[in-house]
């Protein structure tokens, strides 16, 4: 009953809740469908009682009423990572941008070099025990639950009870908001030919016993459609969306064959459908950590044979990933694909896979470049890429190799880098000899390298 008694007398209206915001806080919100609706937006419609009060969080999925430029000296939005909702603030000036290696975010929390005031976060109903899991987010929102002031959690009984280091206990709430709105059900992104081209081709990359991180978008999920006749699949992963629960579904995920954490899938934040959400509560097979948990290299490194297949929007000819922007304007965010490569660099057999479309813009436009345009953000180097695959092939072994023959292997793969006259940039700027250049086959241009 104590902990009931506690939970009682913490419980407020949303409208009360935010009375424990104080003018200069920043609010820590956890990455997409764990930020908490009600919460939001009760202080959107209070924003303007508020002074300099900043909302972190990565990748929002609802665009709530403080996103307004006219409301920024009183409530303004920090994006650790771009979404459709925050991407046009962000280009227009009025939403900050504060990019991290997603695994280190926990650390500069708990050193201070990123504020968290308060915390505002969905959980599930508390257990017998007193504790309320944030199994959607646990990423680095359980390392702000450390260091903040105060802590406001939104409790649904549609938010499931995962297990894993996600767990907040009573004691360490301020206040408590009550909802029962179903959890935002986050679709599959739609998969065309090129996307289907390419997942098949990533898929002659995974044998069976493999473990697999795999990130959001058409081309992963392309890659996930294509994996159903595997065998002894495992998931250490920073995401875990209705594609990999297909595949648990399919008999083709096991995790037996783990040799770090077996018979577990790990993740640390949840995207997808109600069924998927259905799936994480008081399920055993899956562990639902914060993000230095499951997204340092040398952890995630201790699984064999583990492939990282992650996108990028750009690619040079020696292997640089122009992943979170488009020239000097920030898309996205640097997110866990330099933390995976980077692991499945260390594993024991592990392969760091980089995906993209070859052409944009109906095919005018190369993605696949001699090198990235002057502004770019690097969100992968060009020593830690093993295979770049679109849907006219598969560049293996792209690090290491000594420069010339690499740039010259990326554009004999690549039918568009020829077509366009990409080699003769190359020739410029001596990255292909004049040798390599005729064995290509260079020819009159067809397409631009321009901006996507």
């Amino acid at each position: 009953m104590k902990h009931q008694e506690q939970y009682r007398s913490k419980r407020m209206q949303a409208g009360d809740a935010i009375g424990l915001v104080r003018d200069g806080d920043t609010i820590v919100v956890p990455t997409g469908v764990g930020e908490p609706p009600r919460l939001l937006t009760a202080l959107s419609e209070a924003r303007r009682s508020f002074r300099d009060v900043k909302i972190s969080q990565i990748l929002p999925v609802r665009k709530f009423g403080y996103l307004d430029p006219e409301t920024v000296d009183n409530v303004r939005h920090v994006a650790y990572f771009f979404s459709a909702a925050t991407r046009p603030g962000g280009h227009a000036g009025w939403i900050d941008f504060h990019p991290s290696h997603f695994s280190e975010m926990p650390m500069l929390f708990r050193r201070g070099l990123m504020p968290a005031d308060v915390v505002f976060s969905l959980a599930s109903p508390m257990d017998t025990h007193g504790n309320f899991s944030l199994g959607l987010a646990p990423d680095y929102t359980m390392a702000a639950v450390s260091t903040a002031r105060a802590v406001v959690l939104e409790i649904n009984p549609n938010v499931p009870f995962a297990h894993g280091n996600c767990h907040v206990h009573v004691s360490q709430v301020a206040a408590f908001v009550e909802d029962e709105a179903a959890v935002l059900e986050v679709g599959l992104p739609t998969i065309g030919p090129v996307q289907e081209a390419i997942g098949k081709q990533v898929a002659e990359l995974i044998d069976d016993g493999s473990t697999l991180q795999i990130g959001y978008g058409a081309i992963p999920d392309a890659v996930v459609m294509q994996l159903a006749h595997k065998h002894d699949l495992g998931i250490h992963s920073e995401m875990v969306g209705d594609g990999i629960l297909t595949l648990v579904e399919s008999g083709a995920v096991t995790n037996r064959r783990k040799n770090h954490l077996p018979g577990k899938m790990v993740a640390t934040f949840a995207l997808g459908s109600n069924r998927l959400y259905r799936f994480l509560d008081r399920n055993p097979m899956i562990e639902m950590h914060p993000v230095d948990f499951t997204n340092d290299p040398c952890l995630a490194g201790r699984n064999d044979n583990l492939v990282a297949i992650n996108a990028t929007l750009e690619v040079d000819f020696i292997g640089q990933c122009g992943s979170e922007s488009l020239g000097s304007a920030p898309y996205s965010g640097t997110g866990g694909q330099s933390d995976f490569v980077r692991a499945a660099n260390r594993s024991n057999g592990g392969k760091a896979i980089i995906v993209l479309p070859s052409t944009a813009k109906d095919d005018t436009l190369s993605r696949v470049v001699p090198t990235l345009k002057p502004g770019t953000h690097v969100s992968t180097g060009k020593n830690d890429v093993n295979y770049v695959v679109t849907e006219h092939g598969v560049a293996q072994d792209v690090a290491p190799r000594p420069v010339r023959t690499l740039a010259h292997t990326v554009a004999m793969r690549f039918p568009i880098a020829i077509h366009g006259g990409l080699l003769s940039r190359c020739r410029e700027q001596v990255l292909v000899t004049p040798l390599h250049a005729r064995r290509a086959g260079m020819r009159k241009p067809r397409y631009a390298a321009g901006p996507l």
